[in-house]
């Protein structure tokens, strides 16, 4: 083959405009975007001109079977593409956010990306109070592994097995502890919990995908503090939500926004304590988000 011919290859990490890519045969050239494209996401498969033994131009990107990432009004960042798995970790040290969770399944949904919640740090005194939290997501038939990554790391490699999994969270739930201890020759650098401020700092700066085996690969992403929906319509949001997609086609209007209108049968749910209040103030936050992202 010619330095010139253009060739296939997988990112396997992104630094902004700058990316590293492996060819089929297990080389890495660094690359970076044509002209001011940047619209490339970690495990996305490129089309690339090979310049020399070290670098390479991306042409283009490939059919993506799945992408996720989030989205707010003001900017679209791509978090992962050809992902099979959503792994969200959360942890009883620093606090968890619930409405986080909350929008990275609905991305999830809305990505036919299959979600794991994964709560970590299990050992700790305070994992009984996160242990009841996560009780709501397993009522709604998500899926819910405890974990003690630190200790044993074992109960998660059936879930990996076969799948290309993404671990998204916030900052300190212990992604880059869960990536060591798969893989120890990675050299993630585990976050230092910052208490005082009851937040991770942030350590991973860019997505980098590892290979656990033939068939099964991780990409670490950096930590989320929050996670915007601007690419979800909002009509589309009851029904990515399995608590509130069961009451749907009950409303008195097709088009009901579920908010002031007469007869909204999502609204006499949560009245009655069938949908948490949470829950529908999540979806009015996002309906105001994606209003206020669509009059930008």
């Amino acid at each position: 083959m010619k330095p010139s011919d253009p060739v296939i290859a997988t990112i396997v990490a992104s630094h902004g405009r700058a990316y590293i890519i492996e060819q089929a045969d297990g080389s890495r050239l660094t690359a970076s975007a044509r002209g001011k494209k940047t619209d490339y996401a970690c495990g996305d498969r490129v089309r690339i001109k090979v310049l020399n033994a070290e670098q390479a131009v991306i042409e283009g990107v490939e059919p993506r079977s799945t992408l996720l990432y989030r989205s707010d009004q003001w900017r679209e960042k791509l978090i992962a593409a050809n992902v099979t798995q959503l792994v969200i970790v959360a942890a009883p040290v620093p606090s968890f956010s619930e409405e986080l969770i909350g929008r990275c399944l609905i991305a999830a949904e809305a990505g036919g990306i299959e979600p794991l919640i994964v709560l970590n740090k299990c050992d700790l005194l305070e994992a009984d109070a996160a242990r009841r939290k996560m009780a709501f997501w397993r009522g709604l038939g998500y899926r819910v592994l405890e974990l003690s990554a630190q200790e044993h790391i074992a109960p998660l490699l059936p879930y990996l097995a076969g799948q290309i999994s993404v671990l998204v969270g916030q900052s300190g739930m212990g992604k880059s502890t869960i990536t060591n201890a798969l893989l120890p020759d990675a050299r993630a650098r585990v976050k230092e919990i910052s208490v005082a401020l009851d937040s991770g700092k942030h350590t991973t700066t860019h997505a980098t995908l590892y290979h656990l085996d033939a068939q099964s690969h991780l990409i670490d992403s950096p930590g989320l503090q929050s996670f915007g929906l601007a690419h979800v319509a909002a009509e589309d949001l009851p029904g990515l939500m399995p608590d509130l997609r069961e009451h749907l086609g009950g409303c008195r209007f097709h088009n009901c926004r579920h908010r002031a209108e007469p007869g909204c049968a999502l609204r006499a749910a949560a009245e009655t304590g069938a949908i948490r209040a949470d829950r529908m103030a999540l979806l009015y936050r996002l309906q105001d988000e994606l209003a206020a992202a669509a009059a930008y």
